[in-house]
């Protein structure tokens, strides 16, 4: 069966498997595949990604966003959730969400032996910066006026 607008089967979508993030934390991250669900079917305010966590890495480094909701719900596997003061196991039909400007710093981390998939969604808002709160990741996250991410070091130094 074939499926027309505004339906779509996700794996006919373009797999990334790439990540903005400067060394020695794109490492951290990769391999992972992410396929952008809203994208070809001409959504702009909300994005939503469908992830997969390979074993032994991270969603992303310990943060949180200035301008954008983020939510992330477990379809299959197992990942731990991170955040500043704890951790937590996320399952098949768990969730977690993260409102704007919630100083709580979070990430994902895969610790089993097998590829865990989610979906992210949040909203794409313009002005969006992240701060990491990890005191060993000395980055900060800012988007450009085109959308594209910018990362310099905490002092706003580049990197």
């Amino acid at each position: 069966m074939s499926l027309t607008p505004p339906a779509k089967d996700p794996s006919t979508l373009e797999v990334r498997n790439s990540s903005g993030y400067p060394e020695p934390y794109r490492s951290r991250v990769l391999p992972r595949e992410k396929r952008a669900l809203g994208d070809p079917l001409g959504l702009t305010r909300i994005g939503v990604n469908l992830t997969t966590l390979m074993p032994g890495t991270e969603s992303s480094m310990r943060h949180w966003h200035t301008e954008e909701d983020e939510l992330v719900y477990l379809l299959e596997g197992e990942v731990v959730l991170v955040i500043d003061d704890g951790e937590q196991v996320l399952t098949p039909g768990t969730y977690a969400a993260f409102p704007a400007g919630k100083q709580l710093g979070h990430h994902l981390v895969n610790r089993s032996d097998r590829p865990a998939r989610y979906l992210e969604i949040s909203n794409r808002h313009p002005d969006d910066g992240a701060t990491y709160t990890d005191p060993a990741v000395d980055l900060a996250y800012r988007k450009r006026p085109d959308g594209t991410a910018e990362f310099t070091r905490k002092d706003g130094t580049p990197i």
